[in-house]
């Protein structure tokens, strides 16, 4: 029997893989990246996975409910991909990734902590499997600062993506602005 932490995290598991799956998917469309494109692959074949090793075995489903927290959380990331650079919206990915990846460490040491070997070992599979592709996203992100203005190109092409790019930057200019005026420098001398 799941203990309640186990039970809560697997489900959080469900809504996070579909998040990665949901978000990588779209961003692989806007900046025509390959790497995020076999991510969301990845994140597919985890959901088709957990589904039946964990939802069969332990009666704990990712649907509807967690399944669609995860959509949402994605729709929200694509929508927040609008205001950025390329290089922020692939770094800012990366971190869907990385919570996938904590939570599945996190999951194995629960299963094994109840003893169970089986499940412990395919969380630490998939853990293992999906920190490789990390450290290859975290290649591909520093990799982007070769060529800075494409880098720095909206994350999506469309007007509504070349409007928020600007707005984006416009809000940096402002807090450099901000920063460097005498309330900004008053405001430094006083948090030290």
């Amino acid at each position: 029997m799941l203990h309640p932490a186990e039970h809560r995290a697997l489900r959080e598991l469900h809504a996070t893989a579909r998040q990665l799956e949901s978000h990588w998917a779209k961003l692989a469309r806007r900046l025509d990246d390959d790497l995020l494109a076999e991510g969301a692959d990845e994140a597919h074949e985890l959901l088709v996975e957990l589904r039946s090793r964990v939802g069969e075995e332990h009666d704990l489903h990712g649907q509807p409910a967690a399944q669609a927290v995860g959509a949402r959380l994605a729709g929200a990331r694509g929508v927040s991909d609008l205001l950025l650079e390329r290089n922020q919206a692939f770094r800012t990915a990366l971190l869907d990734l990385q919570h996938v990846t904590t939570l599945l460490g996190y999951l194995a040491a629960l299963a094994r902590t109840r003893g169970d070997t089986a499940l412990a070992t395919w969380e630490t599979g998939w853990e293992t499997r999906l920190r490789a592709f990390e450290e290859r996203g975290r290649a591909a992100a520093v990799a982007l600062g070769a060529d800075p203005d494409a880098a720095i190109a909206p994350a999506d092409e469309s007007r509504v993506g070349r409007a928020g790019a600007r707005l984006g930057v416009a809000f940096g200019t402002l807090g450099e602005a901000i920063d460097h005026s005498p309330i900004g420098r008053m405001a430094r001398r006083r948090s030290t």
